[in-house]
């Protein structure tokens, strides 16, 4: 459908043919400087975290983005300190990227892309792959995110996960997006058949006991 282009794209990766990516009203220029203001703002972390994960340990990897801002050494390491920190991976500051499980990989890329002080963060299926705890320990650094005042956006198929976390969904099918509150978009079964996806369990169940769908989001 194109989730991972358009997130692409509102992040300064991609170019549009047509159109503009705005923020806060003004169109992002695609030359060398208005990209580089542009990810001072808007952060993507890929699915696949060995996609951005390159240096020898975490610290390295989440210090090379405000490096490369010019920033002093002192702010760099408040940066990467908070970051550590909102993501609870302190600990593995010192670790040898190598050595991390997936989960671990995941959040230390989301370490590195919030160290850069971003207000929005793009974050392409954050929870593929991961096994419960995993999800589990992913939720929680989300939770930690918007704790931190950054905004979360997520590509997921997961929509059952959608429905309980997020507080608006788009659905993309054949380039067009339609946008609304979970509950009342996610209950159009045909809507969600022709992207391809399956109803919430929980919107599913509803449906058959005839109780009305709305209000049973219950993240708080």
């Amino acid at each position: 459908s194109g989730k991972t282009t358009l997130l692409r794209t509102l992040a300064g990766s991609v170019k549009p043919n047509r159109g503009s990516v705005l923020v806060d009203g003004s169109p992002v220029r695609f030359d060398r400087s208005g990209l580089r203001a542009h990810r001072q703002v808007v952060q993507l972390v890929a699915q696949n975290p060995d996609d951005q994960l390159f240096a020898a340990d975490v610290y390295r990897d989440v210090s090379f983005g405000p490096l490369n801002l010019g920033l002093s050494e002192d702010e760099v390491r408040h940066r990467v300190g908070e970051a550590l920190t909102v993501l609870s991976i302190e600990d593995l500051a010192e670790r040898p990227i190598h050595e991390l499980s997936h989960g671990q990989r995941k959040r230390v890329a989301i370490a590195g892309a919030l160290a850069m002080e971003p207000c929005v963060m793009l974050l392409d299926e954050p929870t593929a792959g991961l096994d419960p705890q995993g999800v589990d320990e992913m939720v929680g650094a989300l939770e930690s995110l918007l704790d931190a005042h950054t905004t979360v956006v997520i590509s997921t198929h997961e929509v059952d996960f959608a429905l309980w976390w997020a507080d608006s969904v788009a659905v993309l099918v054949d380039g067009q997006v339609r946008h609304g509150p979970p509950t009342a978009l996610l209950s159009d079964a045909q809507l969600v058949a022709s992207a391809r996806l399956r109803r919430p369990q929980v919107l599913q169940a509803a449906g058959m006991l005839g109780i009305d769908p709305d209000g049973l989001r219950c993240r708080s």
